[in-house]
């Protein structure tokens, strides 16, 4: 598996594995699904999109962006996204380090994540394992799909 920078080929898969995650409620803060054209502007305005390359079959992805501008356009903010077909292999592991070293080269040095559900415990530890540091917890930040609300917890690493 080819962890590179996304080619306007890859926008069809990376723009069905985003719906996928959007669809499912409990991630992503989105909640409008993108079609061809508003995934096309969506990726090519990050800072960077990597994908997950499995023999030309897009199976994750990344995007990466400033988290906020002027004096705190040093910190950057990443979000990922694995196909279900694909999970539990470690793709998002290699999406996260690829990223991380990504931002370094692109000047930021703070990779923060503002809106971690308390509930993803699987990316969680995943961010743990890697450095992050988690920065405390936000109560009922996050609109889960059904409608209740969960705990978000940020979290942050040093490039």
């Amino acid at each position: 598996m080819l962890i590179r920078k996304y080619q306007s080929s890859d926008l069809k898969q990376m723009t069905d594995i985003w719906n996928e995650v959007v669809e499912e409620g409990i991630a992503f803060p989105q909640e409008e699904l993108l079609d061809d054209k508003t995934g096309e502007q969506f990726f090519a305005a990050q800072s960077y999109c990597g994908v997950a390359d499995d023999s030309g079959i897009i199976v994750g992805l990344y995007i990466l962006h400033p988290n906020n501008v002027g004096r705190c356009g040093h910190i950057c903010n990443a979000s990922y996204a694995v196909s279900s077909s694909y999970r539990g292999q470690h793709i998002g592991e290699k999406l996260v380090k690829d990223c991380i070293n990504k931002a370094n080269k692109i000047g930021f040095r703070i990779l923060q994540f503002n809106a971690v559900v308390e509930t993803n415990i699987h990316a969680r530890h995943l961010y743990e394992r890697i450095g992050f540091r988690q920065l405390g917890v936000i109560p009922e930040g996050f609109r889960m799909k059904d409608g209740h609300y969960e705990n978000i917890c940020p979290y942050y690493i040093k490039l």
